[in-house]
């Protein structure tokens, strides 16, 4: 991951947002509270988010905290899995979705990102397709970044930062999620060709280059709100998500 030196601008934001609480075993740092308005039974309810850290380490500096996150490495403290559904191994056809894990979209609900819908969607169109696999890749949380983090960069979010500039100033590189592990599994399960849900070409990348036949890719774009509206450009304006439909050859 990238090593950026430490802007004092980015303490001013998040200073007022931290709270150390001491414990016997050392300390709870929590960070918030973040505005997360949640779409509850079709309805949009504004929550407010907290997040908290346990660290050994007690200290009201919380430059030299954040300055830690980056090398951390939070996000490797979780595990993943695939849900499989139909004759997935000898089928044909079958789709698939390499689907990160997203704490407050997939769970609470959050409006702010797409990932709550891309779950269910991807889920519902492997159900209608017949077959295929919806991978859950548990260490990617905040393209990888661990979710502690991602309630820091959702605090530099609220003050005029976009995504990519959030993960980058607190040390991140945009978009560090790594694939391997999934497409070992993958391949374990499954040699014919899939077609794969995505709008993220990094996605098609590395199935390619691992020499997986990936045979066509689905958009999986949806449930756009003014709460979600610049997430979204961002993604195709500076991370190059593709917004078209179209077929993925391996030539």
């Amino acid at each position: 991951m990238a090593q950026t030196k430490f802007n004092s601008s980015i303490l001013t934001v998040l200073e007022d947002k931290i709270q150390l609480i001491k414990t016997r075993k050392g300390a709870i740092y929590l960070v918030g509270p973040i505005k997360l308005p949640v779409n509850l039974y079709g309805e949009t309810v504004n929550f407010k988010w907290y997040c908290w850290l346990n660290c050994d380490e007690v200290t009201e500096d919380y430059e030299r905290i954040i300055e830690k996150l980056s090398s951390a490495n939070l996000a490797e403290l979780q595990q993943s899995s695939v849900l499989v559904y139909g004759d997935f191994s000898y089928a044909d056809e079958a789709i698939i979705r390499m689907h990160s894990i997203c704490h407050t979209g997939d769970i609470f609900g959050s409006k702010r990102c797409d990932c709550g819908y891309q779950l269910k969607q991807s889920m519902k169109m492997i159900v209608e397709h017949g077959t295929g696999a919806l991978f859950y890749l548990a260490n990617h949380e905040g393209r990888g970044i661990g979710l502690f983090s991602k309630a820091m960069a959702y605090v530099l979010q609220e003050n005029g930062y976009d995504t990519v500039d959030a993960n980058e100033s607190l040390g991140f590189v945009d978009d560090s999620r790594n694939y391997e592990d999934a497409i070992e599994v993958l391949k374990a399960l499954r040699t014919k060709p899939v077609t794969l849900m995505t709008n993220n070409p990094k996605k098609l990348e590395a199935l390619k280059k691992s020499g997986l036949k990936v045979s066509n890719r689905k958009p999986l774009w949806g449930d756009i709100s003014e709460y979600n509206e610049n997430y979204l450009q961002t993604k195709i304006k500076r991370s190059g998500h593709l917004e078209e439909e179209g077929n993925c050859p391996n030539d």
